[in-house]
């Protein structure tokens, strides 16, 4: 989630909320990120719960409550820098009951972020529809915005590098060796490279400009109403 133009078009929105003292706004935005990383670590809990590991569960990470989730410095990047994390979910795979169990537990945290934003979006849609309000008040904007966000964290943590969710699933669809190697490079070099893609987009070069793409494109396409 790294379009320089973008992170701090959010930046300077969260500023300016509280700068002006709108603190409603902020607040129903803060909780719609809560909310969303939440349902992000829920979904691979979930998930692995399904599949015979129970380690989240017993660590008490199956659930909805942002503060079993959240991690402090995370939450921060998300609401002033564009994007960010929560507390990885722990696992043991050697629990797990299927050979494609690593894999759905990685996606599950994505389609959780899939899901909230086709609720919201659809909302959105269907309340100016029916004309329950205009599209510029707090609430419409509001739901507008967890779309959006709930996007960004979808696409980029499907990305296959460094620690995140992508890294889990792209060994699926790569030829043995393929993947072996692609584990190895990333195991050593992935954070390192994750970084280097982040500092390169804060520095003006949009390396994660595609990901901005990706999620525009899809946004349309999620709307059913």
């Amino acid at each position: 989630m790294c379009s320089v133009r973008k992170n701090q078009f959010y930046a300077k929105v969260m500023i300016q909320l509280l700068y002006q003292g709108q603190w409603l706004l902020f607040c129903v935005i803060l909780v719609a990120l809560l909310l969303s990383l939440s349902f992000h670590e829920f979904g691979h809990a979930w998930a692995a719960k399904r599949f015979g590991d129970d380690t989240a569960q017993r660590a008490g990470r199956l659930t909805l409550n942002p503060i079993s989730h959240i991690d402090p410095m995370g939450l921060m990047m998300v609401v002033f820098v564009g994007f960010g994390y929560a507390k990885p979910v722990p696992t043991d795979p050697r629990r797990f009951t299927s050979r494609y169990a690593e894999m759905l537990v990685a996606a599950a945290g994505p389609a959780m972020n899939l899901l909230l934003a086709v609720i919201t979006v659809n909302i959105f849609v269907q309340g100016l529809q029916f004309g329950w309000y205009s599209p510029y008040e707090t609430l419409p904007q509001s739901m507008l915005f967890v779309a959006r966000i709930n996007l960004l964290l979808m696409v980029f943590n499907l990305l296959p590098i460094g620690a995140l969710d992508g890294h889990y699933i792209l060994p699926y669809f790569l030829p043995r060796q393929l993947s072996q190697r692609y584990r190895y490079y990333n195991e050593r070099y992935g954070n390192l490279a994750l970084l280097g893609l982040i500092a390169l987009s804060f520095l003006g070069i949009p390396v994660l400009q595609t990901v901005w793409h990706i999620s525009d494109v899809l946004l349309p396409l999620i709307v059913f109403v």
